[in-house]
């Protein structure tokens, strides 16, 4: 008997190899997604910006990573004694001016020329609702007059709740924001590959049948470029969560983010979908060297715990002999009892 709907695993016509590059941006979960392929030692860039949620937001940093848009002193506010940016996450945001522009720039520079000799792109869409700024918030006083009314912005910096307009962008204007943003991506990099996928991370602080009026937006949206060239791909890790797991026990006590055991019954079929047979050859591997590293020994200094370490090493060497593209000296270091 079946106790689940199973949605069929699809093998994409392109498939992501260890040898090429991949960036990732979008909501919380394409970093959980992110880290995994780290952790499986893809080479993964992932949300430059921080993490952005909105198809404007998404939309826009494409477009800021091609012309590799530096932001000046202007371009940051102060909100308190901390200095941010709209159009980033507030793991840039800081006390000092310059640092924070200097780490933002940064950013923006490392993504655009990653982005020149990415292979693939992968877009996690978590809402469709968007911010802009109130003219109460470009009141001179607060933002130096930089912002003009009704501003987009990616974060809001626990700025007051006046200071922002919300609204459920339309899809076509979804379709008009994103569609831009791949046209000029496509010739800035004419090998790059694309792969949408909708978080399912439910946004309930816009409520229940909000969320789900944002998602199907989100997914008609998605399915509508998809259908337009054989470059865009479709992944379903909201149908996934939502449609075959199913079930509160595979969310974390918020009831709200997808737990441990989602996220990785939804990365397992990624793999499936999109790495190449090669390269799950190596993650079968890889992940016995990550359980050798994870396992703590409670007398490390005995001679089985050493010859334990010695056999991993040996391991490690002959797969980084046999897949020179893989970086694992820091398994090669460990293992060392460096």
């Amino acid at each position: 008997m079946e106790f689940m709907l199973n949605i069929p695993v699809l093998k994409a016509e392109q498939r992501i190899a260890h040898q090429q590059n991949i960036l990732s941006i979008g909501s919380c979960f394409t970093e959980h997604i992110g880290k995994a392929l780290k952790n499986l030692k893809f080479n993964v860039l992932q949300n430059p910006n921080g993490i952005l949620f909105d198809p404007a937001s998404v939309s826009s940093s494409i477009i800021s990573y091609i012309n590799n848009d530096q932001s000046e002193d202007d371009d940051l506010f102060q909100l308190g004694e901390i200095w941010n940016h709209w159009h980033y996450h507030s793991r840039f945001s800081g006390t000092d001016k310059n640092e924070v522009l200097n780490n933002i720039n940064a950013s923006l520079n490392e993504a655009h020329n990653y982005l020149k000799g990415a292979n693939w792109l992968v877009i996690t869409l978590g809402s469709a609702f968007s911010y802009q700024l109130t003219s109460e918030a470009i009141d001179e006083k607060k933002f130096n007059g930089l912002f003009q009314d009704k501003n987009h912005v990616a974060n809001c910096h626990r700025a007051p709740a006046q200071w922002f307009q919300k609204y459920l962008m339309h899809v076509d204007e979804i379709i008009a924001n994103l569609d831009n943003a791949i046209h000029q991506l496509f010739g800035f990099n004419e090998h790059i590959n694309i792969i949408f996928t909708i978080s399912p991370v439910r946004h309930i602080r816009d409520g229940v049948v909000e969320n789900n009026r944002s998602k199907a937006r989100l997914i008609e949206s998605v399915h509508h470029l998809v259908a337009k060239s054989d470059r865009l791909y479709y992944f379903p890790s909201y149908e996934l969560v939502i449609d075959v797991l199913r079930d509160y026990r595979f969310y974390s006590e918020d009831m709200v983010h997808p737990n441990y055991l989602a996220t990785d019954f939804v990365l397992n079929h990624f793999i499936e979908t999109f790495i190449s047979e090669e390269s799950q050859d190596v993650i079968r591997e890889i992940k016995k060297l990550n359980a050798a590293r994870n396992h703590k020994s409670t007398y490390p200094h005995t001679n089985a715990h050493q010859q334990f370490l010695k056999h991993n090493l040996e391991k490690t060497m002959s797969l980084e002999k046999k897949f020179p593209f893989l970086d694992l000296e820091d398994e090669i270091n460990y293992f060392s009892n460096k």
